[in-house]
């Protein structure tokens, strides 16, 4: 059965490529086509473009409404007497009705539509938030798969050497068969450790193409970060060849006077790892989440949302005041032409007691409901922020200590290698030098990825994003480049109109609605300092004024 490793590529998908072949990308280059081509995030700008629409349907109760008909009556009217019959031609009627008072009921109304057009704004900035961490995640682990493959190469050459000399060993009469048989043994195992970490590698790029939405992508190259520091500035990352079997089952010639080297050894594929402590402390990080967790902001705004609704309910109580004009034309055999004009003034009002009672009381469950929903987030968000500071501090205390190990392991590896060079030590104690080595990179890979995976999962609990999106859609302008546009999520309203097309800039005001008896200050997003700097300030000036007071005791003794 013959099988065609070629995919069958679509058009439309190969002409909205937003990558291009043999293109470096960076990991903020790979979160702006995330955030342009997410379905989610798209969902999400429709929800808000429906409660949009609601706002203003909500507002239109207080424009007229129009109303007209047209009809044809025949009339009969028969006794023992006589018969009577009446036909009336087609009449036309049109009437223009205005509500103009019904007790706030309407601006209740609107009120509750702005709050939901509101949530449905921070939602949106929600699906931003987790769509960074999705691409993060997935860039950080091509980045260590590419790492782990590179190690179990240079783990196939040590033992592809290690096998030569003993086998060089034996000819010579040196060595025993049952170590020629063990090189062979340890050989085919990091042979199948390689072929594990190359298709781990693959799933990783798979992922990473997935998080970004682009299917059939090109040959390109992701640049290193401050935590992945290759000795290569960018990697290489191709799915071309993954169908390309390669037979590596046989085993190296035997080569003479075969020695090993450390340079095989030291396959040093990550850098001396330097990183930036994590600028909050855990309370720090806590208070940043309650004042800029986007879903606990949804959360606020739907409560205030539901208040209105009570409020709404609670004034159905009340009658509506309206006001028409109309006019209608009649006319009949038995008739001469009629037209009428009338206006008029209504004060309507039908309510069931029973049943509004009932839609009250449903009214303030629900508000309740929602308060208890931000109690509970609040909580949620609290210890999962605990535990991913705490796993982050971890990690963190881990990379140095795992840094050292590697390094004695291959102190280790190089002592037993010289001693069973000379006939000092045996075969297994080389073996466990190079295994140990080996896991001892492996765990030092895995400890920078777990560490950047819980920062940036840390980052996405306290809502720490320094990427923002332009809510609604724009067309990019002719013969300009697409620009890239990096503020503070607390700022973002603050930022200045921007007709680029990849990344976007929420420049949408969002309209804080005036509320009866509902407090609005926790739905405002225009802050005029950041977080951080109001902590640096407060760290500054606690620190001044513990300078102070040193020196005034100091000057007091001075004086006695």
């Amino acid at each position: 059965m013959a099988f065609s490793a070629k995919p069958v590529v679509q058009l439309d998908m190969v002409t909205d490529m937003p990558i291009k072949a043999g293109e470096s990308l960076t990991l903020q280059d790979c979160i702006n086509i995330a955030l342009k081509r997410s379905p989610s995030i798209k969902d999400m700008r429709y929800n808000w473009q429906t409660a949009k629409h609601n706002v203003s349907i909500a507002k239109s109760a207080y424009t007229p409404t129009l109303s007209a008909g047209a009809g044809y009556d025949r009339t009969y009217n028969t006794s023992h007497r006589m018969q009577h019959t009446t036909r009336t031609l087609p009449s036309v009627d049109v009437r223009l009705k205005e509500m103009i008072f019904n007790f706030g009921k309407t601006n209740a109304n609107i009120r509750m539509e702005k709050f939901y057009k509101i949530a449905a704004e921070y939602n949106f900035d929600q699906e931003v938030i987790n769509t960074i961490y999705d691409v993060k995640c997935k860039y950080y682990q091509v980045l260590a798969a590419k790492a782990l493959m590179d190690i179990e190469k240079a783990n196939v050459q040590i033992n592809e050497r290690n096998y030569q000399r003993t086998k060089a060993y034996f000819d010579e009469g040196i060595r025993s068969k049952i170590d020629v048989v063990n090189a062979e043994v340890y050989l085919s195992d990091a042979k199948v450790q390689l072929v594990t970490a190359e298709t781990n590698y693959k799933n990783a790029i798979i992922a990473l193409n997935n998080a970004m939405y682009v299917a059939y992508a090109p040959e390109y190259s992701i640049k290193n970060t401050e935590s992945f520091n290759f000795k290569h500035d960018y990697l290489p990352v191709s799915l071309i060849k993954m169908t390309n079997y390669k037979d590596i089952s046989n085993l190296p010639e035997a080569v003479y006077n075969a020695t090993l080297t450390t340079k095989v050894e030291k396959s040093n594929e990550l850098k001396n790892y330097v990183f930036q402590k994590f600028p909050m402390t855990f309370d720090e990080s806590v208070q940043y989440a309650y004042a800029n967790r986007f879903d606990l902001k949804s959360l606020d705004a739907t409560k205030k949302a539901m208040e209105q609704s009570l409020l709404y309910v609670k004034r159905e109580y009340y009658p509506e005041l309206a006001a028409g004009v109309g006019y209608g034309y009649l006319h009949s055999l038995h008739h001469n032409e009629n037209g009428s004009f009338d206006i008029s003034v209504d004060l309507t009002s039908s309510v069931n007691p029973f049943q509004k009672k009932h839609e009250i009381d449903n009214a303030k469950i629900q508000v309740e409901k929602a308060q208890n929903d931000i109690d509970e987030l609040k909580q949620n968000v609290y210890f999962d922020v605990q535990k991913t500071y705490v796993e982050m501090l971890a990690q963190e205390k881990q990379i140095p200590l795992n840094e050292v190990k590697v390094r004695q392991t291959l102190e280790n590896l190089e002592l037993a290698d010289g001693r069973y060079e000379v006939g000092l030590g045996d075969f297994i104690e080389v073996q466990d030098a190079k295994v140990n080595y080996n896991n001892a990179q492996h765990t030092y890979v895995n400890n920078i990825l777990n560490y950047n995976v819980s920062r940036a999962t840390l980052e996405r609990e306290i809502a720490k994003e320094e990427v923002s999106v332009k809510l609604e859609d724009e067309k990019p302008q002719k013969n300009k480049p697409e620009t890239v546009q990096r503020k503070n999520v607390q700022n973002v309203n603050n930022t200045k109109k921007d007709n680029s097309g990849v990344i976007r800039t929420n420049n949408t005001k969002t309209e804080t609605p005036k509320t009866d008896k509902v407090n609005n200050d926790n739905t405002k997003t225009n802050k005029s300092e950041s977080f951080i700097d109001k902590i640096k300030k407060n760290r500054a000036s606690k620190a001044q004024q513990n300078t102070q007071k040193n020196n005034g005791s100091q000057g007091d003794k001075n004086v006695k």
